[in-house]
Protein backbone atom coordinates (compact mmCIF):
# COMPACT_ATOMS: atom_id res chain seq x y z
CA UNK A 1 0.00 0.00 0.00
CA UNK A 2 1.32 3.09 -1.03
CA UNK A 3 0.48 7.03 -0.50
CA UNK A 4 0.15 7.32 -4.30
CA UNK A 5 -2.04 4.58 -5.01
CA UNK A 6 -4.97 7.09 -3.28
CA UNK A 7 -4.22 9.76 -6.17
CA UNK A 8 -6.67 11.43 -8.64
CA UNK A 9 -6.95 14.24 -10.78
CA UNK A 10 -9.70 16.45 -9.60
CA UNK A 11 -10.50 19.85 -12.16
CA UNK A 12 -9.95 23.04 -9.98
CA UNK A 13 -13.59 24.06 -10.54
CA UNK A 14 -15.20 21.50 -9.14
CA UNK A 15 -13.89 22.26 -5.86
CA UNK A 16 -16.75 23.65 -3.69
CA UNK A 17 -16.57 27.00 -3.02
CA UNK A 18 -19.52 28.28 -1.26
CA UNK A 19 -22.16 26.09 0.54
CA UNK A 20 -25.23 24.80 -1.45
CA UNK A 21 -28.66 26.76 -0.28
CA UNK A 22 -30.32 25.44 1.18
CA UNK A 23 -27.98 23.07 3.32
CA UNK A 24 -30.27 20.00 1.91
CA UNK A 25 -29.83 21.18 -2.22
CA UNK A 26 -26.21 18.86 -2.46
CA UNK A 27 -26.45 15.92 -4.90
CA UNK A 28 -26.06 12.31 -3.08
CA UNK A 29 -23.86 9.58 -4.67
CA UNK A 30 -25.13 6.07 -3.02
CA UNK A 31 -22.42 3.17 -3.27
CA UNK A 32 -23.33 -0.15 -2.47
CA UNK A 33 -20.08 -1.47 -1.13
CA UNK A 34 -20.98 -5.26 -1.95
CA UNK A 35 -21.66 -4.29 -5.57
CA UNK A 36 -19.66 -1.00 -6.18
CA UNK A 37 -23.23 -0.40 -7.63
CA UNK A 38 -24.18 3.77 -7.88
CA UNK A 39 -26.80 5.57 -7.62
CA UNK A 40 -26.98 9.68 -8.44
CA UNK A 41 -30.14 11.20 -5.92
CA UNK A 42 -30.51 14.49 -3.33
CA UNK A 43 -29.59 14.98 -0.48
CA UNK A 44 -32.78 14.88 0.87
CA UNK A 45 -33.18 10.95 -0.59
CA UNK A 46 -31.02 9.91 2.01
CA UNK A 47 -34.12 8.82 4.09
CA UNK A 48 -34.83 6.22 1.19
CA UNK A 49 -31.66 4.23 2.06
CA UNK A 50 -32.24 4.63 6.01
CA UNK A 51 -34.38 2.38 7.61
CA UNK A 52 -36.64 2.29 10.64
CA UNK A 53 -34.13 1.26 13.79
CA UNK A 54 -31.17 3.06 11.52
CA UNK A 55 -28.85 4.31 14.66
CA UNK A 56 -27.54 8.27 13.04
CA UNK A 57 -24.40 9.18 15.05
CA UNK A 58 -23.28 12.72 14.29
CA UNK A 59 -20.54 14.76 15.46
CA UNK A 60 -21.77 17.83 17.72
CA UNK A 61 -18.35 19.53 17.61
CA UNK A 62 -18.58 23.38 16.86
CA UNK A 63 -16.08 25.27 14.92
CA UNK A 64 -14.10 27.55 16.95
CA UNK A 65 -12.62 31.25 15.77
CA UNK A 66 -8.79 29.72 16.02
CA UNK A 67 -7.51 31.97 12.93
CA UNK A 68 -6.25 34.81 14.54
CA UNK A 69 -3.80 37.76 12.93
CA UNK A 70 -0.83 40.21 13.74
CA UNK A 71 1.83 41.75 13.60
CA UNK A 72 4.98 40.54 14.89
CA UNK A 73 6.77 42.66 17.88
CA UNK A 74 9.49 42.52 16.98
CA UNK A 75 9.94 43.97 13.26
CA UNK A 76 6.07 44.82 12.22
CA UNK A 77 6.02 41.89 10.02
CA UNK A 78 2.04 40.53 9.57
CA UNK A 79 1.56 37.04 11.43
CA UNK A 80 -1.28 34.60 11.38
CA UNK A 81 -1.94 31.93 14.28
CA UNK A 82 -4.29 28.83 13.61
CA UNK A 83 -5.04 27.15 17.49
CA UNK A 84 -5.16 24.29 17.62
CA UNK A 85 -5.33 22.93 20.74
CA UNK A 86 -5.65 24.55 23.91
CA UNK A 87 -3.60 23.17 27.11
CA UNK A 88 -4.35 25.28 29.94
CA UNK A 89 -6.22 28.83 30.39
CA UNK A 90 -3.94 31.31 28.29
CA UNK A 91 -1.96 28.95 26.59
CA UNK A 92 -2.36 26.84 23.15
CA UNK A 93 -0.58 24.46 20.33
CA UNK A 94 -0.93 26.49 17.33
CA UNK A 95 0.48 26.65 13.64
CA UNK A 96 2.37 29.85 12.67
CA UNK A 97 2.46 31.32 9.48
CA UNK A 98 5.22 32.61 7.95
CA UNK A 99 5.70 29.23 10.54
CA UNK A 100 9.50 29.23 9.84
CA UNK A 101 10.29 32.46 11.13
CA UNK A 102 8.51 32.25 14.32
CA UNK A 103 10.88 31.35 17.27
CA UNK A 104 10.74 30.82 20.66
CA UNK A 105 10.84 34.11 22.06
CA UNK A 106 9.41 36.12 19.58
CA UNK A 107 5.84 38.04 20.30
CA UNK A 108 2.95 38.70 18.27
CA UNK A 109 0.77 41.88 18.74
CA UNK A 110 -2.73 40.36 17.94
CA UNK A 111 -5.28 42.77 15.71
CA UNK A 112 -8.10 43.77 17.62
CA UNK A 113 -12.01 42.17 17.02
CA UNK A 114 -13.09 40.94 13.45
CA UNK A 115 -15.84 41.42 11.73
CA UNK A 116 -17.18 38.19 12.34
CA UNK A 117 -17.55 39.50 16.60
CA UNK A 118 -21.03 40.70 14.84
CA UNK A 119 -22.71 36.80 14.96
CA UNK A 120 -21.28 36.77 18.90
CA UNK A 121 -22.75 37.39 21.83
CA UNK A 122 -19.85 38.13 23.48
CA UNK A 123 -19.65 42.57 23.04
CA UNK A 124 -17.24 43.07 25.72
CA UNK A 125 -13.86 41.65 23.63
CA UNK A 126 -14.27 45.10 21.65
CA UNK A 127 -13.40 47.08 25.03
CA UNK A 128 -10.43 44.78 26.19
CA UNK A 129 -6.34 46.02 25.91
CA UNK A 130 -3.91 44.77 23.56
CA UNK A 131 -3.50 41.22 23.72
CA UNK A 132 0.17 39.57 23.28
CA UNK A 133 1.38 36.19 22.13
CA UNK A 134 4.46 34.66 22.82
CA UNK A 135 5.93 32.03 21.38
CA UNK A 136 7.14 29.55 23.91
CA UNK A 137 8.40 26.25 21.76
CA UNK A 138 7.76 25.41 18.33
CA UNK A 139 8.49 21.16 17.28
CA UNK A 140 9.92 19.20 14.11
CA UNK A 141 6.34 19.50 12.43
CA UNK A 142 5.74 22.97 13.16
CA UNK A 143 3.39 23.33 15.87
CA UNK A 144 3.53 26.21 18.34
CA UNK A 145 2.92 26.64 22.20
CA UNK A 146 1.55 29.70 22.38
CA UNK A 147 1.03 32.16 25.69
CA UNK A 148 -1.57 35.09 25.54
CA UNK A 149 -1.17 37.67 27.79
CA UNK A 150 -2.34 39.93 29.72
CA UNK A 151 -5.21 36.91 29.32
CA UNK A 152 -6.82 34.31 27.27
CA UNK A 153 -7.50 35.75 23.61
CA UNK A 154 -11.24 36.23 23.45
CA UNK A 155 -11.84 34.38 20.63
CA UNK A 156 -15.52 35.02 19.96
CA UNK A 157 -14.70 38.72 19.40
CA UNK A 158 -10.84 38.46 18.28
CA UNK A 159 -10.89 35.44 16.02
CA UNK A 160 -11.85 34.41 12.90
CA UNK A 161 -13.57 31.02 11.50
CA UNK A 162 -10.62 29.16 9.82
CA UNK A 163 -11.25 27.72 6.59
CA UNK A 164 -9.56 24.87 4.47
CA UNK A 165 -6.76 26.95 2.08
CA UNK A 166 -8.77 25.48 -1.01
CA UNK A 167 -11.53 27.62 -0.03
CA UNK A 168 -11.41 31.27 -1.17
CA UNK A 169 -14.64 32.99 -0.48
CA UNK A 170 -15.83 33.40 2.91
CA UNK A 171 -19.38 32.93 3.64
CA UNK A 172 -21.25 36.03 4.57
CA UNK A 173 -22.53 33.99 7.73
CA UNK A 174 -20.08 32.15 9.02
CA UNK A 175 -22.52 29.97 10.56
CA UNK A 176 -22.67 28.10 7.14
CA UNK A 177 -19.50 26.28 8.41
CA UNK A 178 -21.20 24.70 11.31
CA UNK A 179 -24.06 21.89 11.49
CA UNK A 180 -27.22 22.69 12.50
CA UNK A 181 -26.54 21.06 15.54
CA UNK A 182 -23.16 21.60 16.73
CA UNK A 183 -22.96 22.33 20.46
CA UNK A 184 -19.68 21.72 21.73
CA UNK A 185 -17.13 24.03 20.64
CA UNK A 186 -13.16 22.54 20.22
CA UNK A 187 -12.95 21.73 16.19
CA UNK A 188 -10.43 24.09 13.76
CA UNK A 189 -12.40 22.81 11.10
CA UNK A 190 -16.10 21.55 10.59
CA UNK A 191 -17.05 17.79 9.96
CA UNK A 192 -18.52 18.46 6.74
CA UNK A 193 -21.01 15.36 6.18
CA UNK A 194 -22.89 16.93 8.59
CA UNK A 195 -23.29 20.11 7.08
CA UNK A 196 -26.11 18.90 4.46
CA UNK A 197 -28.54 18.52 7.28
CA UNK A 198 -31.49 20.81 8.14
CA UNK A 199 -33.45 20.74 11.22
CA UNK A 200 -36.18 19.81 9.45
CA UNK A 201 -34.52 17.28 7.10
CA UNK A 202 -33.68 15.92 11.39
CA UNK A 203 -36.95 15.83 12.16
CA UNK A 204 -38.23 14.12 9.07
CA UNK A 205 -35.84 10.93 10.10
CA UNK A 206 -37.07 11.18 13.15
CA UNK A 207 -40.48 10.69 12.46
CA UNK A 208 -39.64 7.77 10.20
CA UNK A 209 -37.89 5.56 12.64
CA UNK A 210 -34.36 6.57 12.57
CA UNK A 211 -32.83 7.09 16.10
CA UNK A 212 -29.93 10.07 15.88
CA UNK A 213 -27.16 9.81 18.97
CA UNK A 214 -24.48 12.54 19.44
CA UNK A 215 -20.84 12.09 19.72
CA UNK A 216 -17.92 15.18 20.22
CA UNK A 217 -14.70 14.29 18.60
CA UNK A 218 -12.45 18.02 17.84
CA UNK A 219 -10.94 17.71 14.74
CA UNK A 220 -7.75 19.29 14.82
CA UNK A 221 -4.37 19.35 12.91
CA UNK A 222 -4.17 16.20 10.54
CA UNK A 223 -6.97 18.14 8.70
CA UNK A 224 -4.28 20.48 7.33
CA UNK A 225 -1.57 17.88 7.41
CA UNK A 226 -1.41 15.82 4.15
CA UNK A 227 0.47 12.63 4.11
CA UNK A 228 3.96 13.05 2.58
CA UNK A 229 5.69 9.69 2.20
CA UNK A 230 4.44 7.13 -0.19
CA UNK A 231 4.38 4.37 3.26
CA UNK A 232 0.83 5.77 4.83
CA UNK A 233 1.93 3.76 7.29
CA UNK A 234 4.73 5.83 8.44
CA UNK A 235 2.24 9.20 9.07
CA UNK A 236 2.06 10.51 12.29
CA UNK A 237 -1.99 10.90 13.03
CA UNK A 238 -2.04 13.65 15.98
CA UNK A 239 -4.99 12.37 18.77
CA UNK A 240 -7.96 14.51 18.85
CA UNK A 241 -10.24 14.55 21.84
CA UNK A 242 -12.90 13.07 21.97
CA UNK A 243 -16.43 11.89 24.22
CA UNK A 244 -19.08 9.24 23.71
CA UNK A 245 -21.56 10.20 26.78
CA UNK A 246 -23.07 7.07 28.80
CA UNK A 247 -26.34 7.80 27.08
CA UNK A 248 -25.24 7.66 23.53
CA UNK A 249 -23.06 4.54 24.27
CA UNK A 250 -25.96 2.76 25.69
CA UNK A 251 -28.04 3.53 22.11
CA UNK A 252 -24.88 2.29 20.47
CA UNK A 253 -24.73 -1.08 22.35
CA UNK A 254 -28.19 -1.51 22.13
CA UNK A 255 -28.43 -1.27 18.50
CA UNK A 256 -25.59 -3.25 18.10
CA UNK A 257 -27.59 -6.62 20.20
CA UNK A 258 -30.67 -5.97 18.11
CA UNK A 259 -28.97 -5.70 14.80
CA UNK A 260 -30.27 -2.69 13.76
CA UNK A 261 -27.59 -0.46 11.53
CA UNK A 262 -25.49 2.57 13.11
CA UNK A 263 -24.57 4.92 10.35
CA UNK A 264 -21.90 7.29 10.96
CA UNK A 265 -22.07 11.28 9.69
CA UNK A 266 -18.78 11.87 8.56
CA UNK A 267 -15.19 10.76 9.30
CA UNK A 268 -15.60 11.93 12.55
CA UNK A 269 -18.45 9.99 13.65
CA UNK A 270 -16.57 6.65 12.09
CA UNK A 271 -13.07 7.43 13.90
CA UNK A 272 -14.80 8.01 17.38
CA UNK A 273 -17.13 4.89 16.64
CA UNK A 274 -13.86 3.11 15.86
CA UNK A 275 -12.31 4.10 19.19
CA UNK A 276 -15.27 3.17 21.13
CA UNK A 277 -15.19 -0.55 19.93
CA UNK A 278 -11.79 -0.63 20.06
CA UNK A 279 -11.73 0.20 23.11
CA UNK A 280 -14.57 -2.16 24.07
CA UNK A 281 -12.65 -5.10 22.60
CA UNK A 282 -9.89 -4.27 24.58
CA UNK A 283 -11.90 -4.22 27.77
CA UNK A 284 -13.67 -7.37 26.78
CA UNK A 285 -16.96 -6.02 26.85
CA UNK A 286 -18.98 -8.49 24.86
CA UNK A 287 -22.86 -7.28 23.25
CA UNK A 288 -24.30 -8.58 26.05
CA UNK A 289 -22.52 -6.42 28.58
CA UNK A 290 -23.09 -2.99 29.91
CA UNK A 291 -21.88 -0.37 27.70
CA UNK A 292 -19.63 1.88 29.14
CA UNK A 293 -18.90 5.97 27.76
CA UNK A 294 -15.93 7.02 26.73
CA UNK A 295 -13.81 10.02 26.96
CA UNK A 296 -9.94 10.81 25.90
CA UNK A 297 -7.68 11.68 22.91
CA UNK A 298 -8.29 9.50 19.84
CA UNK A 299 -5.45 7.84 17.88
CA UNK A 300 -7.19 5.04 15.60
CA UNK A 301 -5.65 5.20 12.36
CA UNK A 302 -8.37 3.49 9.98
CA UNK A 303 -6.42 2.24 6.55
CA UNK A 304 -7.51 -0.42 4.25
CA UNK A 305 -7.59 -4.08 6.19
CA UNK A 306 -9.05 -1.80 9.19
CA UNK A 307 -11.94 -4.07 10.33
CA UNK A 308 -14.77 -2.01 11.59
CA UNK A 309 -16.25 -2.81 14.79
CA UNK A 310 -19.30 -0.61 15.61
CA UNK A 311 -20.10 1.38 11.15
CA UNK A 312 -21.94 -0.41 9.24
CA UNK A 313 -22.80 2.43 6.62
CA UNK A 314 -21.55 6.00 6.84
CA UNK A 315 -22.41 9.39 5.19
CA UNK A 316 -19.45 10.97 4.04
CA UNK A 317 -18.07 14.25 1.53
CA UNK A 318 -15.59 13.65 -1.24
CA UNK A 319 -11.81 13.99 0.09
CA UNK A 320 -8.49 15.13 -1.02
CA UNK A 321 -6.11 13.09 -2.90
CA UNK A 322 -3.68 11.69 -0.32
CA UNK A 323 -5.07 12.07 2.32
CA UNK A 324 -5.79 10.01 5.65
CA UNK A 325 -9.89 10.58 4.70
CA UNK A 326 -9.63 8.87 1.69
CA UNK A 327 -7.85 5.95 2.85
CA UNK A 328 -10.71 5.65 5.43
CA UNK A 329 -13.08 5.49 3.19
CA UNK A 330 -11.52 2.95 1.16
CA UNK A 331 -10.90 0.65 3.92
CA UNK A 332 -14.61 0.65 4.39
CA UNK A 333 -16.09 0.06 0.61
CA UNK A 334 -12.25 -0.73 -1.35
CA UNK A 335 -9.90 1.33 -2.67
CA UNK A 336 -11.28 0.30 -6.38
CA UNK A 337 -14.84 1.26 -6.00
CA UNK A 338 -14.34 4.15 -4.43
CA UNK A 339 -11.96 5.39 -6.76
CA UNK A 340 -14.03 4.28 -9.57
CA UNK A 341 -17.05 6.01 -7.87
CA UNK A 342 -14.53 9.21 -7.39
CA UNK A 343 -14.36 9.07 -11.48
CA UNK A 344 -18.29 8.68 -11.91
CA UNK A 345 -18.52 11.78 -9.58
CA UNK A 346 -15.44 14.06 -11.90
CA UNK A 347 -17.47 12.70 -14.88
CA UNK A 348 -20.97 14.04 -13.51
CA UNK A 349 -19.92 17.41 -12.69
CA UNK A 350 -20.49 16.79 -8.71
CA UNK A 351 -18.56 19.56 -6.11
CA UNK A 352 -16.08 18.38 -3.87
CA UNK A 353 -14.46 18.82 -0.88
CA UNK A 354 -16.16 20.85 2.68
CA UNK A 355 -19.08 22.78 1.06
CA UNK A 356 -19.22 19.78 -2.10
CA UNK A 357 -21.85 16.91 -2.48
CA UNK A 358 -22.14 13.80 -0.65
CA UNK A 359 -22.01 10.09 -0.63
CA UNK A 360 -23.45 7.58 0.99
CA UNK A 361 -22.04 4.03 1.51
CA UNK A 362 -23.53 1.25 2.46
Amino acid sequence: MRTSDFDYHLPQELIAQTPAEPRDASRLLVMDRRTGMTEHRLFPDIGEYLRPGDLLVLNRSRVIPARLHGTRAESGGRVELLLLRQKSPGLWEALGRPGRRLRPGDRVVLDGPVPEARYSSNSSSNSLPGIEAAILESDEQGVKLVRFSPGDVPLDGWGETPLPPYIHERPSNPERYQTVYSSEPGSVAAPTAGLHFTDELLEKLRQAGIEQAFVTLHIGLDTFRPVQGEDPMEHHIHTEYYEVSQETAGQISLARREGRRIVAVGTTSVRTLEQLGLNWERAGIGRDDPAQGATGQADIFILPGHRFRLVDAMITNFHLPRSTLLMLVSAFAGRNPILAAYEEAIERGYRFYSFGDAMFLH
